[in-house]
């Protein structure tokens, strides 16, 4: 009843009936989980090959500079759905706040929540009220169930981050019937978004595509993984499974695609394609770029992303306006034709005028993204965890990490060094003093989580890296 009146109450200036009009454009968002940056062959992979999606990209308008609002699956999904950075709803990580070794965490994370609740009005909740039909195929991993949020179609979509029985049938997903024994999950779930299309070409449609792939665990086709094993090795990626994957990931597109055109809807439809945070590190490479997914640095957030707009957006353009996901709401509400809901914060910008002049450029603004939490290390690495809670601003091409155990700050000019390589804090601490203050006050004004009491567990002088 709550969610309904808040619904009713944001919605109600409007006093035309929210009808789409038969003319409004569909939208097929493509949300891949863990995809890195250079994971795609037109962002560089020697090795991995998505020719759907290059081509794709090919047609579209291509973002360089392109950001996930958090380093890891729920908050970036949280961020997405609802137009907001993490303070904003509390979802900072994935479950619990406080990974890996206690000894080792100096300060006792912000409270994290593991579901967005209700009250945030989603993409789907304004896209629904304007007549579109929503259908979440794939992972959700906000929350019981995507039908609360918006959306009048939910296919396998629940609280969990990785598919519970693996990519073969049978799934153990309640949300999803088995297929027949040795069934992949990409491919249902192709099969799925292929027959909504279908089933709904006569009514505007937004169709989230949020494949659990290419998440762990790492489980491939078979003749793909001996195709990989068999082909040369990549200086940048080698992964053979993870390659499997991706190919199949990448034949899902294709299929998508090829039933919007066979359905005479290519020309009415908004393709999105992009990723939650940055790849997972023991599988792929995003170098140039430091870090992967889990981690502040250009490798843990940065992402791939085309934007493609029959009529508006010009075939193989490209931007290297920095953008973040939660700039994803606004702009589909421009393009659709749908106001914005009053009095309700969306705190990203519409790309409407890039997608049009892929010259121009955004009115000056920061990106933000606030992280306190610890995640653990992968295996292998020399550092105790992947981050320690930390809050980060980039402005133009400056970026400012500063992190909460011990106020430490670093500062890199990304335009100049892309790996993060010099820490400028002492030659430039103006630019320091400048973004400190920005970041200080944008906490401010979202309320952040600022952890600052001491872990009563953790033991100093330890020189273990366990």
């Amino acid at each position: 009843m709550r969610r309904f009146l808040v619904l009713a109450l944001l919605f109600c200036w409007n006093l035309t009936p929210a009808v789409a009009s038969t003319d409004r454009p569909n939208v097929v968002l493509f949300f891949i989980d863990d995809l890195g940056w250079r994971d795609v062959g037109f962002m560089g992979s020697d090795f991995f090959e998505t020719p759907h999606i290059d081509r794709l990209a090919q047609e579209s308008m291509r973002f360089s500079s392109a950001y996930s609002a958090a380093p890891n699956c729920a908050p970036s999904r949280a961020c997405l759905m609802s137009g907001q950075y993490t303070p904003r709803h509390g979802v900072y990580t994935v479950g619990d706040p406080a990974r890996g070794n206690h000894r080792y965490r100096k300060l006792v994370p912000a409270k994290n929540k593991t579901v967005l609740d209700d009250k945030f009005i989603t993409i789907a909740d304004t896209l629904s009220q304007a007549g579109y039909r929503c259908a979440s195929v794939g992972k959700w991993h906000l929350g019981k169930s995507p039908l609360s949020q918006g959306f009048q179609v939910n296919i396998a979509g629940n609280p969990t981050g990785s598919p519970r029985g693996g990519y073969f049938s049978p799934y153990k997903n309640p949300q999803l019937a088995d297929g027949r024994k040795g069934e992949y999950l990409t491919d249902r779930l192709t099969d799925e978004a292929c027959e909504f299309i279908k089933a709904n070409a006569n009514t505007p449609f937004f169709l989230y595509l949020t494949h659990y792939a290419v998440h762990t665990p790492l489980q491939a086709k078979q003749a793909d993984v001996e195709y990989f094993q068999s082909k040369p090795a990549g200086k940048l990626h080698q992964h053979a499974t993870y390659a499997a994957m991706i190919k199949s990931m990448d034949e899902s597109i294709g299929r998508v695609l090829e039933t919007l055109k066979a359905q005479q809807l290519e020309q009415n439809t908004i393709i999105i394609f992009t990723s939650d945070n940055g790849g997972y590190g023991p599988a792929t490479s995003m170098q140039p770029l430091r870090g992967s997914k889990g981690m502040l640095y250009e490798g843990g957030i940065r992402v791939p992303l085309v934007v493609k707009w029959p009529g508006v957006t010009k075939a193989n353009s490209a931007s290297e306006e920095p953008v973040i996901n939660v700039d994803l709401y606004p702009t589909l509400l421009e393009m659709t034709g749908i106001p914005q809901p009053e009095e309700y914060a969306l705190d990203g910008t519409s790309l409407v005028h890039l997608l049009k002049d892929p010259q121009s450029q955004l009115k000056t603004r920061s990106l933000f993204w606030h992280f306190p939490a610890y995640l653990q290390k992968y295996k292998g690495m020399q550092q105790r965890f992947r981050t320690t809670p930390v809050s980060v601003i980039r402005q133009g091409d400056w970026k400012l990490l500063e992190f909460f155990e011990d106020g430490h700050r670093e500062l890199y000019n990304t335009r100049l060094d892309i790996s993060e390589t010099m820490n400028l804090t002492d030659s430039h601490p103006e630019k320091v003093k400048e973004l400190a203050t920005a970041l200080h006050d944008w906490q401010k004004q979202v309320r952040a989580a600022i952890p600052s009491e001491p872990n009563p567990q953790y033991r100093s002088g330890n020189e273990s890296n366990d």
